[in-house]
């Protein structure tokens, strides 16, 4: 399926911004739009037109996207990004760290919201193909089974949803598993080209992914810290440390 036909929700209060937006991702190819601008209002277009992908405004009327992202993910693991006029820090990896795709902040060049949107598409729905068999789908950690072809991780009877980033960062460890994956590979990984200014981002992904994948986040066993250089994911017995 061409990413250009999967159905975008736009949540943004601000009406002549939804229009220019919309208009910008038309004229990439991005036909299928459905727009919203309110907390209330996006949640009964997302139950009735179901998207693959939701472009989320912080701050709006009826609350913020913050809390939209939170009922949404009660529902989906859809990719999410967020569009905000805040630039502050805390807001940036406060969003990333709920689990989001990606945060940009306007004002925005049109071309980079149309690379970041296709960048989380290719990634959230392309990801795994190229794998031939079974076993390059499910990668093994202990008692811990990562399922890349539906970006679950599942232990015991319990399963957890990994996000389009997080699915990126692990496939791009297991694939040089044993070996160091630099900072600047692991951004190019999950943010393409464009990941100059992501390396903190890079943290919260990956505590997140030990949250996931580690049975003591605080003491990990498989994906290993190796300083001032990258990060490595243990073979196939782990380390203890």
């Amino acid at each position: 399926m061409d990413i250009h036909q999967y159905k975008i929700l736009l949540v943004d209060d601000n009406r002549d911004l939804t229009e220019m937006i919309t208009e910008i991702l038309r004229q990439s190819g991005y036909e299928n739009i459905v727009t919203a601008g309110s907390v209330a209002e996006a949640m009964e277009v997302f139950q009735k037109e179901q998207p693959d992908m939701a472009v989320l405004d912080v701050m709006l009327p009826d609350g913020d996207g913050f809390r939209l992202f939170q009922k949404i993910r009660e529902r989906s693991r859809i990719p999410i990004l967020f569009l905000s006029a805040k630039d502050e820090d805390r807001d940036r990896l406060f969003g990333l760290g709920l689990g989001a795709d990606d945060y940009i902040t306007k004002p925005f060049l049109p071309p980079e919201l149309v690379l970041r949107i296709s960048a989380i598409l290719k990634r959230a729905y392309q990801f795994g193909k190229e794998a031939g068999t079974e076993n390059s789908s499910v990668l093994s950690l202990g008692e811990c089974q990562v399922l890349f072809d539906y970006g679950t991780v599942r232990r015991g009877e319990k399963e957890t949803t990994l996000t389009a980033k997080e699915l990126a960062l692990l496939k791009k460890l297991n694939e040089n598993r044993g070996k160091i994956v630099t900072f600047d590979a692991l951004c190019g990984a999950a943010w393409g080209d464009s990941y100059y200014g992501y390396e903190n981002t890079l943290m919260v992904h990956i505590r997140h992914l030990r949250e996931k994948i580690e049975e003591d986040p605080s003491h990990p066993r498989w994906l290993l810290t190796a300083r001032g250089l990258g990060y490595r994911l243990a073979a196939d017995k782990g380390e203890r440390r």
